[in-house]
C-alpha cells in the first residue's frame, strides 16, 4: 500500500445558492466586470440609507463609528453568485491557456494569459473572503431561545435544570444556522425528557438535585462542532438493544458495542418512546434530525456512560457556498469530494481488500478501514479491465473514517456549489453539483451522508 500526494491544480469555485440552477451559467452569459461594480455601489447605496447599527464607540469628539451594518441579504447573495461567476470566467482563462500552448505553442501569449489569471486570482480570493465573512452569523442567535425552552420543560417535568451555553460567539454560514435551530431544539428536548432524572431519582443515585445540560460550539479545522451533553443517566442500551431486536434492526445474538447500541437510535423508524408528549419530540424519531444534518452536509455521533450522561456531537461545515475539493475520475464520470472531509489518499492493491459481512475492507495501519465503490454506489457500468491497484480516498469526520474506491485523481480546485433544484435534492450521497472550467457538471459528494450509510451497514 502506498501513500500519494494530491497534485495541485489552478484553484476552481463553487457556490451554492438554492435560488441558483445550472443553466444560469453558459458561455453566451459571459461574466462583465461592469455587473461588479454596479453590485458594488447597489450595495453601498443599501448601507448608506440602512437603519442604525446595533453597536459602536463614541470618540473624544462624541462621533460614533460604526462596527456593524445591515446588509440586504438579496444583495449580498447576488454578489457571491458573481463571485461565483468569477471563478469559472478565471477556470475558461486556465482552460484557455492549456488549449493554446497544446495546440498553437504561442508561449508568449501563454505568459501573459497566465500573468493575468494570477492577478484575477488575488482580486476574486480577495473579494470571495469579504464576501464570505458578510454571510457569517454567530451561533448565539440560535442558542439565545433555548434558555426560556429548557425553563418551561424543567417545569412541565417537575425537574431542576441548568442550561450551560458555551462558544455563543462561533461562526458559521447564515444558510446553516438558519436550518440548525430544530434539530438542536430536539435534541435539548430529549435531553430534558429523557437524560435529566427526577429530583429524587438524583439524590438518590448522589448526585445534586440541579441536573445540568450544556450546549457548546466551537471550531474544529473547516468544520464547526456543536456539542449537547447532560449530566443525567445515559441512555437505556438494553432497552435500546430490546426494541432494534424487536424491529428486526440487528440479530437477537448479534454483539455490539456500547456506541454502536447507542446510535442505533438514528436508525428510520427507531423510538423508545411509550407514548407520544409534547416534549420530547412529539413521537418524531432521531432519524429525522440525522436527516436534516446529512442534508447540511453533517453529521451527528453520540456517546453514553450508565450515571454519567449524554453527549451528541455534530460537526458541519462552515460555509455551504465555496468550498476546496478534490476532484476524482470513476469509470467516465467527475466527482468532487469536499478537501474539509479528506484525510488522505492511498494506492491500494485490490487483493488487500476482503469482504466482511458484504462491506469491503482493507487494514491500514493496524486499523480496519471500510470501504465504498463510487462505481457500486452509483450505478456506474464497470470498467471493461480492471488494474490491480486502486486509489483510495479516506475522508472522515472526528474519529469516524471511510475509503473511497475510485479509478483517478484529478487533483484540487477550489468550487462554487449549485442547488441540484427541489427535484433533484434529496438524492443519496450527493451534496450538490458544480461547472468545471472544461463547462462540465460535476456532482459533489455528500461525505456524512455517505458515513451514515456505511455505518449503518456495518452494524447491520
Amino acid at each position: 500500500m502506498k501513500e500519494i500526494a494530491v497534485a495541485v491544480a489552478a484553484p476552481v469555485l463553487v457556490e451554492v445558492s438554492p435560488k441558483v440552477n445550472l443553466d444560469v451559467v453558459t458561455e453566451e452569459k459571459a461574466f462583465k466586470i461592469g455587473s461588479v461594480q454596479k453590485a458594488a455601489l447597489e450595495t453601498k447605496a443599501t448601507v448608506a440609507n440602512s437603519s442604525p447599527p446595533s453597536e459602536g464607540v463614541t470618540n473624544g469628539e462624541g462621533n460614533t463609528q460604526v462596527h456593524t451594518i445591515r446588509v440586504d441579504t438579496v444583495r449580498m447573495d447576488n454578489l457571491i453568485n458573481l463571485v461565483g461567476e468569477m471563478v469559472i470566467t478565471r477556470t475558461r482563462l486556465v482552460q484557455i491557456g492549456l488549449d493554446l500552448k497544446t495546440q498553437y505553442s504561442m508561449d508568449n501569449m501563454v505568459n501573459n494569459l497566465n500573468e493575468a489569471n494570477v492577478y484575477l486570482g488575488r482580486l476574486m480570493n480577495d473579494l470571495q473572503e469579504s464576501v464570505m465573512r458578510l454571510r457569517m452569523v454567530a451561533i448565539g442567535t440560535v442558542f439565545s431561545r433555548f434558555p426560556r425552552l429548557v425553563r418551561d420543560l424543567a417545569k412541565k417535568t417537575g425537574k431542576e435544570i441548568e442550561l450551560v451555553l458555551k462558544g455563543e460567539d462561533t461562526e458559521l454560514d447564515k444558510t446553516v444556522v438558519e436550518v440548525i435551530g430544530d434539530p438542536l431544539m430536539h435534541l435539548i428536548r430529549n435531553s430534558v425528557d429523557h437524560g435529566i432524572e427526577s429530583p429524587a431519582e438524583r439524590r438518590a443515585a448522589g448526585k445534586a438535585e440541579l441536573g445540568t445540560v450544556t450546549l457548546d460550539a466551537y471550531h474544529e479545522g473547516n468544520h464547526i462542532a456543536i456539542v449537547i451533553s447532560d449530566d443525567g443517566d445515559g441512555l437505556p442500551l438494553d432497552k435500546i438493544r430490546n426494541i432494534a431486536v424487536s424491529k428486526g434492526l440487528i440479530g437477537e445474538r448479534e454483539e455490539l458495542s456500547e456506541r454502536d447500541m447507542a446510535n442505533l437510535i438514528f436508525l428510520p423508524g427507531f423510538s423508545t418512546a411509550e407514548k407520544v408528549t409534547d416534549i420530547s419530540g412529539r413521537g418524531v424519531g432521531m432519524d429525522v434530525v440525522k436527516r436534516s444534518l446529512n442534508n447540511l452536509g453533517g453529521m451527528v455521533d453520540i456517546t453514553t456512560r450508565k450515571g454519567k450522561g449524554t453527549t451528541f456531537t455534530i460537526r458541519l461545515p462552515l460555509t455551504l457556498a465555496i468550498i476546496q475539493a478534490l476532484l476524482v475520475e470513476v469509470g467516465e464520470e467527475i466527482y468532487a469530494v469536499p478537501l474539509s472531509s479528506v484525510l488522505e489518499t492511498l494506492l491500494v492493491n485490490r487483493t488487500d481488500i476482503k469482504t466482511v459481512g458484504g462491506l469491503p475492507m482493507v487494514q491500514l495501519r493496524g486499523n480496519t478501514l471500510p470501504l465504498i465503490s463510487l462505481q457500486e454506489k452509483f450505478g456506474l457500468p464497470a470498467p471493461e479491465t480492471e488494474s490491480n491497484e486502486v486509489f483510495v480516498v479516506v475522508v472522515g469526520f472526528g474519529d469516524k473514517a471511510l475509503g473511497l474506491i475510485v479509478d483517478e485523481l484529478r487533483g484540487q480546485q477550489e468550487v462554487v456549489i449549485k442547488s441540484l433544484g427541489d427535484f433533484l435534492n434529496n438524492l443519496p450521497g450527493i451534496a450538490g453539483a458544480t461547472i468545471l472550467g472544461d463547462g462540465k457538471v460535476t456532482l459533489i459528494l455528500d461525505i456524512g451522508s455517505l458515513l451514515q450509510d456505511v455505518l449503518v451497514m456495518n452494524k447491520n
